[in-house]
């Protein structure tokens, strides 16, 4: 029956064995007739398991751009308010975009850079 999962149920089968049997083949959301269906299989070993291989994908790509941005992601971040002269500012919008970034990711960068120049000269 369509949208139904591909994992049979039967008597000494235990969930490890059915959700072992759910890593190996889901690649994609089958179809569903109805709503109902659909919970049902989402809830199941078989629709959790395909969450967890979504998840695990997106995490083994590569990361995209400077290891330094990346970094700065994942800092934990304070606002602050910056007065910075209207020339600069431009300057860091124009740079930033050749470099196909934002401009406050670029100041960020800029700012984390001389600080660590900074500190290697004390």
């Amino acid at each position: 029956m369509p949208g139904k999962s591909a994992i049979t149920w039967s008597a000494g089968r235990g969930e490890n064995d059915a959700m072992n049997k759910a890593k190996e083949r889901v690649t994609k959301v089958p179809k569903f007739l109805n709503e109902d269906e659909e919970a049902n299989w989402w809830a199941s070993g078989e629709g959790r398991e395909f969450l967890r291989q979504q998840s695990a994908a997106k995490t083994a790509w590569k990361q995209k751009g400077s290891p330094l941005v990346a970094k700065l992601s994942r800092t934990a971040s304070v606002q602050i308010a910056l007065r910075l002269p209207a020339p600069d500012l431009a300057k860091a919008r124009k740079i930033a975009g050749r470099k196909g970034i934002g401009y406050q990711t670029l100041l960020k960068m800029l700012v984390h850079e001389g600080l660590q120049r900074e500190a290697r000269q004390r």
